[in-house]
């Protein structure tokens, strides 16, 4: 089992606190597993999987006394893809305000209605996490730096979902990655959303994968699928709430100059995002190896900062022009750029220079990218 890193945090809020805990993430990416590993010190736990049927008419039931009769003498509560429940929020207020000794800890596959159902109904009473596929950092610490850099190119090419990473032969990899990538992309968003055009959504993924690492048009993506631009963002939000994808917006403070507009798109995972355009060659034989790495360095960037709980703003950077840097992050009035590049290391742009003199600039490369990807200091 590789170390997650935000086991301590969740071990301390399990014992500590008398929050609901909810752990969101991608199916597949070890939350039941990370939960479990937790209840082992808590024999008295109840582990209930909501796909049940018995247990999940109970916790939808708002019936206090049909959930007390489950629970029992149990101080530890577990449910998993609570998503899968209906008005699971307003029963789990019954449960948290009528049992405030329980202590409760859910996980759910899609934030699409866990947090819409959760959100009134349990202000101020929930912590929430997020746990993304496997981290550097977590494999680092579940090996060493070497062997991390040894998988590079894998990671590059298969992603890094466990069972993925637990698999030797490229083509066992290949073979699971388009099994999951099935039931990633449909099985929470297509049932839980109501979107009818299954056909349209793996279109509009393959037209984004081909576009990591440039500004998106949602203009132009309407015209190529048919569809209104007002379907299209509303499918991309539901791909964003279903862990599929993730979008960065444009940096700017001045509007005349600079792209404020379009937003970038990253795909949580590499292996996925390969899968959807069939494309799991390595590196040299790639004309996508600079979007790839882009998309990686970003994305674990990204699981460090959320894991830190570190405040960051986070964008990219372009002009009409076309000077750009691949990355900013603003920490408060600091701003930093970063050029990401898998060959040789990126020049500080002079327009970055002359409209943001007080930001910091760093060109990340395969030699230099290792503490960028480690865990920040606040």
């Amino acid at each position: 089992m590789f170390p997650r890193q935000i086991t301590a945090s969740l071990r301390a809020d399990l014992e500590q606190s008398n929050k609901i805990i909810i752990l969101y993430g991608p199916r597949q990416v070890g939350k039941t597993t990370l939960v479990k590993s937790l209840l082992q010190q808590h024999p008295e736990a109840l582990s209930v999987n909501a796909d049940q049927l018995q247990y999940n008419e109970v916790f939808a039931s708002r019936d206090l006394r049909k959930m007390q009769e489950l629970i029992g003498n149990k101080s530890l509560l577990f449910i998993d893809e609570a998503q899968n429940i209906r008005d699971i929020g307003i029963n789990l207020k019954i449960l948290h305000d009528e049992m405030p000794a329980l202590k409760i800890i859910v996980t759910g596959s899609s934030s699409l209605e866990l947090a819409n159902s959760m959100q009134e109904p349990l202000t101020g009473r929930t912590k929430t996490y997020r746990l993304y596929p496997i981290a550097v950092e977590e494999i680092i610490q579940h090996s060493s730096v070497f062997e991390f850099r040894n998988q590079l190119e894998s990671l590059l090419r298969f992603g890094a979902y466990p069972e993925i990473l637990e698999t030797n032969s490229a083509e066992e990899k290949i073979d699971k990655l388009n099994e999951l990538s099935s039931a990633y992309l449909y099985k929470d968003i297509l049932q839980l959303s109501g979107i009818r055009y299954a056909d349209k959504l793996r279109k509009l993924l393959q037209l984004l994968a081909f576009q990591v690492g440039s500004p998106v048009s949602v203009n132009e993506l309407a015209r190529a699928l048919g569809m209104s631009q007002e379907t299209v963002e509303h499918y991309i939000d539901l791909l964003e709430k279903g862990f599929v994808l993730f979008r960065l917006g444009a940096y700017s403070s001045n509007l005349r100059k600079e792209i404020t507009r379009m937003n970038k798109i990253y795909f949580y995972d590499l292996g996925i995002r390969n899968a959807l355009i069939n494309n799991f060659n390595p590196p040299e034989m790639r004309s996508d190896t600079g979007a790839i790495w882009e998309n990686f360095l970003i994305v674990e960037r990204m699981k460090q900062l959320q894991y830190a709980r570190v405040p960051v703003n986070t964008y990219f950077w372009r002009t009409y022009t076309g000077v750009e840097l691949d990355y900013i992050e603003q920490t408060g009035d600091q701003l930093t750029g970063y050029e990401i590049k898998w060959g040789k290391p990126g020049k500080w742009p002079l327009a970055w220079r002359e409209n943001y003199p007080a930001a910091g600039f760093e060109s990340l490369t395969r030699e230099n990218f290792l503490d960028f990807l480690r865990p920040p200091t606040r």
